[in-house]
């Protein structure tokens, strides 16, 4: 188990290290700071001092080495539009686009995984065939056509949701959320449910795949021979093992509902780091840019630490082949 951690943890190491490079190259080759920070009326001599102050005056590889040492504490320096530390702004949008995230995936997770085990179950119904029909709409719209679809209907047309923002928020120390207040959910719904279609219909075709693939299996047919019931069998054989593969993706998307909630948090004016993404790129915001790309990247290797080490927990084959590899 420690060597499995040891190899999980030097591996999330090796690539967070290529993609500071990577967001560490935007610098290099993204504009120049200094034009954005002085204007196209500055002086050699002031233009001079500042790359000197930035520290651009160095060696490629010092500069790397300080961009290493001040993203591992969190510091990107100053965004070139608004002039205010980058980190401080992160710590104002993360919130919103990580209650979004989380809404979104656990609308997923309760309707997609049910709705995966009747599919597979029920084969053939006319409700089953409807799920499926309505998977394979959910999977080939975009989002941006989702969220405009449900805009027009929910909040011009009915007039039940607002349309854009966050809503009334709580304070709690640096965090804000929209959570514990009514009209904070009411912004809430329509962009979550924009957020959690696409993988809903993908938890739900899944699930619907790996529990026929399960009840194919010969430990089912011999639990139907020892006379266990349907429920038993289906519930408590078959799911179990179903969730193994779907925990594995459904981890991993978690990050991905964060890192592509740009499209929903554009839609719906989402105040979260999405939005703040695109406005950065928009304006060529060169340090906005690069916490955006090493704080997504720490994410997905985060949660896919994670899920590897849930996966290591839940599989007892995983843990056979390691210490048979001892």
């Amino acid at each position: 188990m420690t060597a499995f951690i040891l190899r999980r943890l030097i591996q999330a190491v090796i690539v967070m290290i290529a993609v500071a490079f990577i967001a560490f190259l935007l610098f290099q080759h993204v504009g120049d700071p200094v034009v954005f920070l002085l204007g196209q009326d500055a002086t050699p001599d002031q233009i001079r001092q500042l790359r000197a102050d930035l520290g651009l005056d160095r060696s490629f590889i010092v500069q790397f080495w300080h961009f290493l040492v001040n993203a591992a504490q969190g510091e990107f320096g100053l965004s070139l539009r608004q002039g205010s530390k980058v980190s401080r702004l992160i710590g104002e949008r993360f919130p919103a686009t990580l209650e979004l995230a989380l809404v979104a995936a656990f609308l997923a997770l309760a309707v997609g995984v049910p709705m995966g085990v009747y599919t597979a179950l029920k084969r053939g119904t006319f409700i089953s065939q409807t799920f499926m029909t309505l998977s394979l709409l959910g999977v080939s719209l975009p989002t941006f056509l989702i969220g405009i679809l449900l805009i027009l209907v929910f909040s011009v047309h009915l007039g039940w949701f607002p349309s854009f923002g966050r809503g009334e928020t709580v304070q709690i120390g640096w965090w804000s959320t929209g959570l514990l207040k009514l009209d904070g959910w009411h912004h809430l719904v329509l962009p979550a449910v924009t957020l959690a279609i696409f993988q809903l219909t993908l938890i739900m075709r899944l699930v619907r795949a790996e529990m026929l693939e399960v009840l194919r299996t010969d430990y089912i047919k011999f639990a139907r021979a020892r006379g266990l019931s349907n429920r038993a069998i289906h519930f408590g054989h078959a799911l179990k093992n179903t969730l193994v593969p779907v925990m594995t993706i459904t981890g991993l998307q978690l990050g991905g509902l964060i890192a592509f909630a740009i499209i929903t948090e554009s839609v719906f004016q989402w105040p979260g780091m999405g939005l703040l993404f695109i406005q950065a790129v928009t304006f060529a915001d060169v340090p906005v840019m690069a916490a955006y790309l090493c704080l997504i990247a720490l994410i997905f290797v985060v949660i896919n630490l994670v899920v590897d080490l849930l996966y290591f927990a839940v599989d007892p084959r995983l843990r056979v082949g390691n210490a048979g590899g001892h």
